[in-house]
């Protein structure tokens, strides 16, 4: 035993003697934390009044329980939330393998052939009596790697940090398919009350046409002013036209954002169009960063980086591990497993990079550039949701602008119609001028319904470059 102990020693002296000069010798590069901005540069001035976040089921507050299970159903089974999920399962199972890949490994071999002995060989088979022999051997053999640097933990930090900004595009890739479901559906709705007032522009056009011609059979007109009235209609029918063709693919879009065929859609009727006002939290320049999914993406990818520079960089010191072997071995198959064929070994390695042409240097520098890479991917996600807030409560602001003239617009259209009628039925004027009245209040209301459906798309992007209702955990999947 006291043999054995010596060697034993030995090599642990030289396992402590190698890390010492490694440690002596080596100088691994310092890692600096980048600094991260924390508010956003540029959003847009306050709106028309302060208000909250969004919640995660944002839509809600539309008020339209079509939208709800539209939304809903997007968001069991869209193949882009389907592409989305199969990304997030492969990082976490990455998380496994890497966790996996670290700790002890214990390996099983076993191994039977027969082989002939060469007779011009070292030992000729005269010497031995026989040329063929056989050979059997077994064996569980054992090895565990120290993570003395923090090689092996940063590693297994890298893949989580980089599930978790999987995660987080997951939650963007919800909200980016959840906008445009609401989008798609509040066109839809849009076109149908435009639909509706074209019908009835038409209709007060076809009464025009008719009191045209009766003017032109009493000899009052001339044939000019029912074409310009026939003009008229042709040109309405042709709107009505576009505004059906546009109902009909905005129905295709949903269809292919649920991923579901357009038969299958929830019953949907016109309705009027929910009135909403647009508004930033107060407190937008400081918490948008947390409460953007690509953001906190681009945040993990940072640190998922970050750990892949700690563990290059523990490149530069050595690697220690401990191996085992319990095995047998035997020549004759049936004398396996007794006592005297086992072949037990252990011991311990160490690996020195003591030179190799500046590889672990181009290692690290490669890393440094992936972690540059993240920050500026980071700071260019900031700008956007910077931009995307400004734009969507800008034009929010600009549409209400336009809708109060509109609606003015209105209110004086309505009274001329009115006044109109009045002159009418006193037999101080004919049917043309409340004709021509009642179309200039058509044209009004269909302004403020493109305003409406307008406003609409301007909040639910407003609603989407808010976050959606996200907000930033650290959660390890």
């Amino acid at each position: 035993m006291r043999p054995l102990f010596r060697r034993t020693q030995g090599v642990a002296v030289a396992v402590l003697l190698g890390v010492g000069l490694a440690a002596c010798v080596l100088h691994p590069p310092t890692i600096q934390a980048p600094t991260l901005r924390t508010t956003v540069p540029v959003v847009a001035s306050a709106v028309t009044a302060p208000g909250q976040w969004p919640t995660s089921a944002w839509w809600e507050r539309y008020g339209d329980p079509v939208l709800d299970q539209l939304v809903a159903q997007a968001l069991q089974g869209s193949p882009s939330l389907s592409a989305a999920d199969a990304r997030f399962s492969s990082a976490r199972q990455s998380v496994r393998i890497t966790g996996a890949a670290q700790g002890v490994q214990v390996e099983g071999n076993g191994t039977v052939q027969r082989q002939r002995i060469s007779d011009n060989g070292l030992l000729p088979p005269k010497l031995l009596g026989f040329n063929w022999y056989n050979q059997a051997d077994l064996g569980v053999s054992a090895s565990y790697t120290f993570d003395w640097w923090g090689k092996q933990r940063a590693s297994i930090e890298a893949a989580v940090d980089e599930s978790r900004a999987v995660q987080a595009d997951r939650k963007a890739a919800e909200l980016v398919l959840a906008a445009a479901v609401a989008d798609s559906y509040f066109g839809w709705l849009g076109d149908q009350q435009r639909l509706g007032l074209a019908q009835a522009r038409l209709d007060l056009m076809e009464r025009q046409a008719r009191v045209s011609a009766q003017r032109i059979a009493a000899q009052l007109d001339s044939g000019d002013s029912v074409r310009v009235v026939v003009q008229d209609l042709a040109a309405t029918r042709e709107r009505m036209a576009v505004l059906e063709g546009s109902a009909r693919l905005r129905v295709v879009a949903l269809a292919a954002l649920l991923g579901r065929g357009a038969e299958t859609l929830p019953p949907m009727v016109p309705r009027p169009l929910p009135v909403v006002q647009a508004a930033l939290p107060e407190s937008v320049r400081l918490d948008l960063i947390a409460r953007r999914p690509d953001i906190a993406a681009s945040r993990w990818r940072i640190e998922s980086a970050q750990q892949g520079l700690v563990a290059v960089r523990g490149e530069y010191y050595p690697d220690v591990s401990l191996r085992a072997l319990v095995g047998l071995s035997s020549i004759e198959i049936g004398s396996l497993l007794k006592p005297g064929s086992a072949t037990p070994s252990f011991g311990a390695a160490i690996h020195l990079p003591l030179f190799d042409s500046g590889l672990r240097d181009a290692r690290f520098g490669a890393r440094q550039a992936q972690v540059e890479a993240a920050v500026a991917a980071y700071d260019e996600a900031v700008f956007a949701a910077a931009r995307e807030v400004a734009t969507a409560a800008s034009t929010a602001l600009a549409i209400n602008a336009q809708h109060q003239q509109r609606e003015l617009q209105r209110v004086e259209a309505l009274a001329l119609v009115e006044s109109a009628g009045a002159r009418v039925r006193a037999g101080t004027a004919d049917v043309r001028a409340q004709l021509s009245a009642s179309l200039l209040l058509n044209l009004d209301q269909d302004g403020l319904a493109q305003l409406n459906l307008a406003a609409l798309s301007a909040d639910v992007a407003l609603q989407r470059a808010l976050g959606g209702g996200y907000v930033a955990r650290e959660t390890t999947p």
